[in-house]
């Protein structure tokens, strides 16, 4: 019994000095995410509302999706992928998946439309195709940012 714990306290040493050898030579490598490839000539856009548009505070976004099919999240397909609607705010990274809060409306069921409820004043659209883990593909399809305006 004594010569087994001696043999596990050995090789838990030999784990760990190994590791922090890796972790400071730099040779631990950082995960990386492959992204899905969009297919050429993939646009993403609105049906409605259009740029410029005046709106009630509830109305439905309608999405349009050209060179690319629809699928689910968490299907994975090659070129398809799922709506998110950006709402007031930026796209900040193309190699995290889109974040799902107020701001950032995922349509992870495979909708192409949505019925939004606003506060009155302006506020900015934009769509971004994400893949079945809500990864933007390579290149990101995404459509023109848009203005509004809920009255």
């Amino acid at each position: 019994m004594r010569h087994q714990a001696n043999s596990i306290a050995t090789a838990l040493v030999v784990f760990a000095v190994a590791a922090l050898h890796l972790a400071s030579s730099g040779t631990v490598a950082a995960q990386t995410v492959t992204r899905r490839v969009s297919a050429p000539g993939a646009v993403l856009y609105f049906h409605y509302p259009i740029d410029g548009i005046r709106v009630p505070e509830r109305f439905t976004v309608r999405v349009g999706l050209k060179e690319m099919g629809v699928a689910p999240a968490g299907v994975d397909k090659p070129l398809t992928g799922h709506h998110h609607l950006l709402i007031d705010t930026e796209l900040v990274s193309l190699d995290q998946p889109i974040p799902s809060d107020y701001n950032h409306i995922h349509l992870g069921n495979g909708q192409t439309e949505t019925v939004l409820t606003l506060s009155p004043g302006t506020h900015t659209l934009q769509l971004v195709l994400g893949d079945h883990e809500h990864y933007p593909h390579q290149p990101p399809v995404m459509s023109k940012k848009i203005t509004i305006y809920v009255r």
